[in-house]
């Protein structure tokens, strides 16, 4: 079933983004950390890939097991940057077959490799990916990203809110945003994107800090801006309590941001796991959601 349809049956919902390890020795592990999970009962869960596609079979067949054997409403997440339409048309075929619905539609990073000519590709932005999807495969659900802040490559927010436009014009069903925390961003964000006329859901996507590592390099790679009173909290609490004080501290705020944006009645939050059990069943009983 589409996740746009689902949607209309089930407000608030929470949803979950995991990251399948590239070592499959450690699926199993993987396996019970989505078992774990499920007891929220998500509307959907997302699978992601690596850049250029470079755990694409993974994801399919991990998709494939959370919707056939774990009884989930999974979306792939798909990118086109130097893919081919045969390899497209082989990964979505196979979506089809599993009876997996819905695919989150993706440029999805440049590759390190200096040969790679981003001209010569056959697909060029995710927009392009829409509308190869919806010519082709109409019976998915599709969902697009968004970047409240803007895409690290846009010139400006301005711009990359034309993107998010052409994608959804492409006839995608609705937008995730990349993570953010400060709630005023996404507010801000939402009301730029309704004066251009969209009025479809765009969920908001939180990540609960659980390392102070692992947030510094994803805030180099996504471009997303931190309050500077949280982020001293976070250091603070790592010189007092160490690892475990910043997942507390991270666990808290989480919490703080998702309740605000459901008391203000977003049509529901996607949450960016990082695979973390622990942070996540804790966030979602603070949340009376267990």
């Amino acid at each position: 079933m589409h996740i746009i349809n689902l949607m209309d049956n089930k407000k608030p919902f929470v949803s979950l983004e995991f990251f399948p390890p590239k070592d499959q020795t450690l699926w199993p592990k993987f396996f019970e950390t989505v078992e774990k999970l499920k007891i929220v009962n998500p509307l959907f869960v997302s699978v992601t890939c690596g850049a250029l596609g470079s755990s694409q079979e993974y994801t399919k067949e991990i998709t494939i097991r959370l919707k056939q054997e774990f009884k989930l409403e999974p979306m792939a997440h798909l990118t086109c940057i130097g893919s081919s339409t045969d390899k497209l048309h082989s990964f979505l075929k196979a979506l089809l077959n599993a009876r997996v619905d819905n695919v989150l539609a993706l440029r999805g990073d440049f590759p390190q490799d200096k040969t790679f000519n981003y001209k010569e590709g056959e697909f060029k932005h995710a927009s392009d990916l829409v509308s190869f999807l919806r010519k082709h495969y109409p019976q998915f659900g599709i969902a697009v990203a968004s970047y409240p802040e803007g895409h690290p490559e846009s010139f400006s927010l301005e711009e990359d809110l034309k993107f998010l436009k052409l994608k959804l014009d492409e006839d995608a069903d609705f937008a995730i945003t990349q993570l953010f925390f400060d709630n005023n961003i996404y507010w801000n964000f939402l009301e730029r994107v309704r004066d251009l006329g969209i009025d479809k859901p765009i969920v908001p996507g939180i990540l609960p800090v659980t390392s102070l590592t692992a947030l510094e390099r994803i805030l180099s790679q996504c471009g997303a801006s931190i309050p500077k009173q949280f982020l001293r909290d976070l250091h603070i609490a790592d010189e007092k309590g160490g690892a475990e004080a910043v997942r507390a501290l991270g666990i808290k705020y989480a919490t703080m941001q998702i309740k605000e944006l459901l008391d203000r009645g977003v049509p529901g939050v996607h949450i960016y796991t990082l695979n973390r059990v622990k942070a996540c069943l804790n966030i979602f009983r603070a949340l009376g959601l267990v």
